[in-house]
């Protein structure tokens, strides 16, 4: 259905339609021209038939003789009482004639059914070529709008190569590159901020890591030390994201047991989560990324969500999944973004857990899906390729 709705067949049926009119229009002009051609011939004969010698043809039509005036005028009626033997009345006082019409009335008819033949015909031709015609307008904005999704889906490398030309197509086109220009420096520029800041941080956050230790123990000195320590993960998670951003990151694959790999990975976090597997499934991947991964899933699940935390392995498939709120709609539809937590009651941080991890998967090539449980709770899943 959605292409009979495209672009293309809607100029084919406008053209379809601005050809029958023009086709009607003009089938009905000539009609009425040959008509009353015809109408005029039959006069003119029936005038040369009453000169040459009038005849009596018998009573005349009532609407005739109404119109009959003294000799040496004429008069005469188009009789189409009966449609498939019509005559031209002449009267003239003294007499009258007949001029059989039904020849005249048979070639307009033939005339009619011609250029109704005709103008299918052209229809027929015409609008398949306004369809090719239409097709290379069609396949350039199918190949904007190919570059427009590929940009929303974060890849702003991608352009339309609108080429040369002045019309309204080349002009959107022209846009949507200028606007994936504009995006991607403003990224580049977002992500050598963050780069840069996580950088001139780490120096500093040394000093202090260093200085928090040498520091007598007690409650502020834990709390300290507490805080400190929230600093340097969020200045290693910057770090991380910033070379995932550079793409400066290449994945070292290697056969790994995901059901044994996955128990190691939950038993490093410290956090409690029932691992479950079927089989002894086996994945070529990076371990040290995969780990990243689903330590990030379960600690998200239970910073965000409630227990029981469970871990799922399928196949090359892995899923984490808590039973808190779920993830908000916001993170469905486009996706963990930097500093945003989502909705309030999936409690706080800074965003960069579930980040990282879609990163980490990007690098991998494994697909990172988010979803919520319809009995309740956030489902993420990991599909190693």
């Amino acid at each position: 259905m959605a292409r009979w709705r495209s672009l293309r067949w809607q100029i084919a049926a406008l053209v379809a339609v601005a050809s029958g009119v023009v086709a009607l229009a003009v089938g009905l002009l000539v009609h009425q021209s040959t008509w009353e051609r015809s109408l005029s011939l039959g006069r003119d004969r029936a005038v040369t038939a009453l000169l040459t010698g009038p005849v009596d043809e018998g009573p005349l039509p009532p609407a005739l003789a109404a119109r009959v005036g003294p000799p040496g005028t004429y008069a005469t009626w188009y009789d189409d009482s009966a449609p498939e033997s019509p005559w031209m009345w002449g009267a003239d006082g003294t007499g009258s004639v007949k001029i059989d019409m039904g020849g005249e009335v048979r070639g307009l008819r033939a005339l009619d059914r011609n250029m109704a033949l005709a103008s299918a015909g052209v229809l027929g031709l015409v609008v398949p070529l306004a369809a090719l015609a239409a097709e290379l307008p069609n396949h350039r904005l199918r190949r904007v709008a190919r570059t427009a999704r590929r940009i929303a889906e974060g890849d702003l490398e991608a352009r339309t190569s609108a080429g040369r030309g002045g019309d309204e197509i080349t002009a959107i086109a022209a846009a949507v590159d200028t606007m994936a220009a504009a995006l991607h420096d403003r990224l580049r520029a977002e992500q050598r901020f963050t780069a840069d800041v996580a950088h001139e941080l780490r120096t500093p956050l040394m000093g202090l890591v260093t200085s928090a230790e040498l520091l007598p123990d007690g409650e502020v000195t834990d709390l300290v030390r507490d805080r400190v320590g929230v600093l340097r993960v969020l200045v290693e998670n910057l770090l991380e994201i910033s070379r995932l951003d550079a793409g400066a990151e290449a994945a070292d694959r290697v056969e790994v047991p995901l059901g044994r790999f996955a128990a190691d990975c939950v038993h490093r976090t410290g956090l409690a989560a029932e691992v479950t597997a079927q089989g002894d499934p086996v994945a070529v991947t990076d371990p040290r990324r995969l780990d990243r991964i689903l330590a990030n899933l379960v600690v998200n699940a239970h910073r965000h969500g409630k227990v029981p935390v469970e871990v799922h392995v399928t196949g090359t498939t892995i899923t984490v999944r808590d039973h808190g709120p779920g993830f908000p709609a916001s993170l469905l539809a486009e996706g963990p973004q930097r500093f945003r937590t989502g909705a309030a009651e999936r409690g706080r941080g800074h965003g960069l857990g579930l980040t990282i991890a879609a990163g980490q998967a990007r690098v991998i090539g494994a697909r990172l899906a988010f979803g919520n449980d319809p009995e309740g709770g956030a489902v993420a899943t990991v599909r190693l390729n």
